[in-house]
């Protein structure tokens, strides 16, 4: 069942991304930037995305560790499904 909804998510994904490029190649417009700097956008928005964590983690004084950030962090980061816990924690 996680798998189809992984697989869901990129295809709803990428039918988005080729709905903006036909609606840029019919008002004939070219992308806003190329491809190595959008992808570079892209990282910068899943790091972005980091910094609330970080900050509620500091505002209430728990320590930012090695093991807090590969548990929390890097998943989001990467995309690599959530641990076993998350997953059960999520579905309650």
């Amino acid at each position: 069942m996680r798998r189809e909804v992984a697989v869901k998510l990129y295809v709803v994904s990428l039918l988005a991304g080729a709905l903006v490029g036909i609606v840029y190649a019919v008002i004939d417009v070219r992308s806003p930037a190329p491809p190595l700097v959008a992808l570079v956008g892209l990282l910068g928005m899943l790091l972005g995305e980091q910094v609330v964590p970080v900050a509620r983690r500091m505002s209430r004084g728990e320590p930012i560790t090695a093991a807090w950030i590969a548990s929390e962090c890097v998943p989001r980061i990467t995309g690599a499904p959530p641990s076993e816990p998350e997953r059960e924690e999520h579905a309650r």
